[in-house]
């Protein structure tokens, strides 16, 4: 991947509707050579796919819940239920494993307090082999984006 193909995804990572004639003129390419950059990377899993960014809040799911798991055992068994389980539940958005005290940094959406105890005290008290289940509330966001920022050695006039 070149400095190109960085142009490329910062771009559609800003604005996942340009045309490919508007993506080839930001990043300075002819429309042809920029429509095969672009599927290289598609086909290559570097771009998964496209969605729409939607306002949580205006969708009807405000309350943003950070939820730190820690585990009773790691054995692949338990570890592979407990990641099965978490990938039914709709209103977990992210699933980090983590390195340290915390085992599975979760970030959860939801409509409101009650919806969230409803949750903890259904599908995620289902799971067996968690031990602990801690949560902070965001009351705000400060900055949240889906732009990587270039990494250390792709800046702009560089080739990778």
């Amino acid at each position: 991947m070149d400095t190109v193909d960085r142009a490329i995804i910062s771009e559609l990572q800003q604005d996942g509707r340009l045309t490919n004639q508007d993506l080839a003129d930001r990043v300075r390419l002819s429309p042809s050579p920029c429509l095969r950059r672009v599927r290289r990377l598609e086909e290559a899993g570097v771009i998964r796919g496209y969605t729409a960014l939607v306002d949580q809040s205006a969708f009807g799911l405000p309350v943003t819940a950070f939820v730190r798991i820690r585990l009773e055992r790691h054995t692949t068994e338990s570890v592979g239920v407990f990641e099965d389980h978490v990938r039914r539940i709709d209103h977990i958005q992210d699933c980090y494993l983590m390195a340290g005290s915390t085992d599975y940094l979760l970030r959860i959406v939801v409509e409101d307090l009650q919806a969230y105890e409803r949750l903890v005290r259904g599908p995620l008290h289902a799971i067996p082999g968690i031990a602990s289940i801690d949560t902070e509330f965001a009351f705000g966001i400060v900055k949240q984006s889906r732009v990587f920022p270039q990494p250390a050695g792709h800046r702009p006039g560089r080739t990778a």
